[in-house]
């Protein structure tokens, strides 16, 4: 009688399944604006590569809130001084 105990074979790696709401990189280039604020904001996009896609809203809310913030900070910029008035007639 044997009493050595049969060596069970190492089990073969398998492949993970396919998981379509695994974080998987879009690989969008994303060119510099020139502006820190968009150019940060449009970065942060890159965050959403590493999550799974229930965690992109945030990603995508938080961009927009930055992007939104440039847009009105551009309104609160003082522009161009305005034309100064033409003389009016003489009297």
């Amino acid at each position: 009688m044997d009493d050595a105990v049969p060596e069970i074979p190492p089990a073969a790696e398998e492949e993970p399944a396919y998981d379509p709401a695994a974080p998987a990189s879009l690989n969008v280039p994303r060119t510099p604006t020139g502006d820190a604020d968009v150019d940060a904001a449009l970065d942060r996009l890159g965050d959403a590569d590493h999550l799974a896609t229930d965690g992109h809203i945030e990603v995508y809310e938080d961009v927009h809130r930055g992007l939104r913030d440039a847009l009105t900070a551009l309104d609160a910029r003082p522009g161009p001084p305005a034309p100064p008035t033409p003389p009016g007639p003489r009297s």
